[in-house]
């Protein structure tokens, strides 16, 4: 069973940073592209980052403008997402998912940008 949980969230001031990180289990994690995904309150599900298996071929979504960074550690079956510069626009509850699918997604990790 495909288990994913993700932490490090919390409130953040607009310009802050903030390092999340998704616990994976239950499949082979080197193996596997694995994404975040983040859902607004009252918005669909939002792509934001995938990297590949080996960790060196990040992607991010257009709105990311270079402010976010994906990482993982495969030793640890852990997947990372570093947020700076953040903006209120990015509050949001973020998950991370084996490749994109959000179905596998786990426990969340809620962002609050606000003053």
């Amino acid at each position: 069973e495909v288990q994913l949980q993700a932490s490090g969230g919390g409130v953040v001031q607009p310009g802050g940073s903030v390092r999340l990180s998704c616990a994976a289990s239950g499949f082979t994690f080197n193996t596997y592209t694995m994404s975040w995904m983040r859902q607004a309150p009252g918005k669909a599900p939002e792509w934001v980052s995938s990297i590949n298996a080996n960790g060196d071929v990040p992607i991010y979504g257009q709105f990311v403008g270079g402010r976010f960074t994906i990482s993982r550690d495969n030793a640890k079956n852990t997947l990372y997402l570093r947020l700076d510069n953040l903006t209120p626009e990015d509050t949001a509850m973020y998950y991370c998912v084996r490749q994109s699918d959000w179905k596998t997604r786990g426990r969340g990790t809620l962002v609050t940008v606000s003053s």
